[in-house]
């Protein structure tokens, strides 16, 4: 049973947020005194998160998990969880900010994770301060070495550009990425903060971002297609190296989409922006079989919307901001 929509979408890669907890406090994801925390009766046991996972790759056609957070690093079970979804024989990687990485780099990549992609918005410690809340950029730096050590490759950054905050160091970040040969991706601020205070007249846009990196770079299209990529890939100064650029908002890519994301308390949410999710952990804590849990998961994808509408102007943020639902 593929998780097929009505406009002829089939989700294959599964993002599965291990946790709403964060060790960060970014100023467009949360406010500075954090959230209240989903309690851990709500949240997904780790025989939970794999039976889903094994669902979802054993009888939805899934080919690629990711696992989000929160910071999915503050999730105890996590190198179990991962390597029970290596032995499935799936694509496996981690979004994270990287507090902690130094110490867990190893024994993820012995668990079988394939990649990593680390949240980093500056490179300049007065940066992330203000902009985190945390005195932590050389933990983050020290958890991307740890990474590379262990082999986890490619490696990538996503970074937010905030106006009057980081969008003067759009060149600098990219020039550091690639003196490391890390990957660069630049997102456009969305709006899923807890605060909702995201403004569209304030936020940087993909134009604004490339116009910012071309006064330093030499910056010519990607010749490979990008597929159901997010990213618009360019080659930087004639290439190998390459910089992305994510236009969520301006530029949305719904189309394309193959995603579908369970979050920390077992709902399903067949859009990153929608208002609505569907029940698993009810019915799998009610004793439903895998059969029926994945009819469930069918029905949920059928009723995806065509596109996530944020250029509509009845369009409403979602309740729960990105940290509740995993990127």
């Amino acid at each position: 049973m593929p998780l097929a929509d009505r406009f002829g979408r089939v989700a294959t890669d599964l993002r599965v947020s291990l946790t709403d907890r964060c060790n960060l406090r970014c100023s467009y994801c949360m406010p500075a005194e954090g959230l209240d925390w989903l309690p851990d009766d709500q949240t997904l046991s780790d025989d939970e998160v794999k039976r889903l996972i094994g669902i979802a790759v054993r009888r939805l056609g899934v080919t690629e998990v990711r696992f989000t957070g929160g910071e999915p690093l503050v999730r105890r079970g996590l190198v179990d969880i991962v390597r029970h979804t290596h032995d499935l024989g799936v694509e496996t990687s981690l979004t994270t900010n990287a507090l902690g990485l130094a110490r867990t780099a190893p024994a993820l990549r012995a668990a079988g994770l394939d990649r990593i992609n680390v949240s980093l918005d500056t490179v300049r410690p007065e940066t992330f301060l203000e902009i985190t809340r945390r005195d932590r950029l050389a933990d983050v730096i020290a958890g991307l070495e740890a990474a590379r050590d262990a082999g986890l490759s490619p490696l990538k950054i996503n970074a937010v550009l905030l106006r009057g905050v980081n969008d003067d160091q759009a060149g600098e970040l990219l020039q550091w990425a690639m003196d490391r040969a890390y990957d660069l991706r630049f997102i456009e601020q969305m709006p899923l903060d807890a605060q909702h205070r995201w403004n569209r007249d304030t936020m940087v846009t993909a134009d604004e971002i490339f116009d910012r990196l071309k006064a330093d770079f030499m910056l010519t299209p990607h010749a490979v297609p990008r597929g159901s990529d997010p990213a618009e890939l360019f080659d930087v100064n004639g290439g190998p190296a390459t910089v992305g650029i994510i236009a969520s908002v301006t530029r949305p890519f719904c189309g394309d989409c193959d995603r579908v994301r369970l979050t920390a308390d077992g709902q399903i949410r067949n859009c990153l922006f929608a208002r609505e999710e569907s029940d698993l952990r009810s019915a799998l804590r009610a004793g439903a079989t895998d059969e029926e849990l994945a009819r469930r998961w069918v029905v949920a994808m059928a009723g995806k919307r065509a596109g996530h509408g944020i250029d509509d102007p009845t369009f409403l943020q979602p309740d729960r901001p990105m940290s509740a639902i995993g990127g």
